[in-house]
């Protein structure tokens, strides 16, 4: 397991939003890390600790990650080594067990995604080979990196880049954007 001691210096220092829930910021901060990595890359995992559990538990750790005493209550993301090359991720999810210690977890993805209507002109019959291959090739096609957040008590997070607008403040949050994504990660922690 690798720290992800980057994410808390991130441009635009998403950790700080005041209006944000803890779960969004840590979303946020770690779409804001994966943007730094570029596009094309496997899935990313993350545990979410309770920053000041953190502190207190381990104050030399703590200290690295530039967590100090004071701070707002929040989430700090600890990336979980490489996903299993060839490996399905919801197969891959179903092995997880998290630590009592483990607030929630993330997940980091890219996928496509079809504009809203595109399904009526789905392809009837078709193998998920054929599908995918439908999906790469449609005109409307958007590539997207999605960061999905959860914590234990069930509340969830999105945050969601289109690589047409890699920047930022075009970056689209909300708990129910990727439902299906959301609900295996709670998973993890039944």
């Amino acid at each position: 397991m690798s720290d992800a001691s980057d994410l808390n210096n991130s441009p635009d220092d998403v950790s700080k939003l005041p209006a944000a829930t803890p779960l969004t910021r840590a979303a946020l901060e770690i779409d804001e890390y994966a943007a730094t990595l570029g596009w094309d890359l496997p899935a990313r995992l993350f545990a979410l600790v309770d920053s000041a559990a953190l502190r207190k538990a381990d104050p030399r750790i703590a200290k690295q990650l530039g967590l100090e005493e004071g701070d707002e209550p929040g989430l700090t993301p600890v990336e979980q080594d490489e996903l299993p090359a060839g490996m399905e991720l919801d197969k891959f999810l179903g092995t997880i067990a998290w630590p009592d210690a483990v607030a929630g977890c993330a997940l980091v993805v890219e996928r496509m995604m079809l504009p809203p209507g595109a399904e009526q002109s789905r392809p009837r019959g078709a193998s998920d080979a054929q599908l995918a291959e439908w999906v790469a090739n449609h005109p409307q096609r958007e590539e997207v990196r999605i960061t999905a957040a959860v914590l234990r008590d069930g509340r969830k997070e999105i945050a969601l880049r289109l690589r047409s607008k890699d920047v930022a403040r075009e970056v689209l949050t909300g708990p129910d954007l990727v439902p299906g994504l959301t609900d295996a990660l709670l998973a993890t922690f039944a």
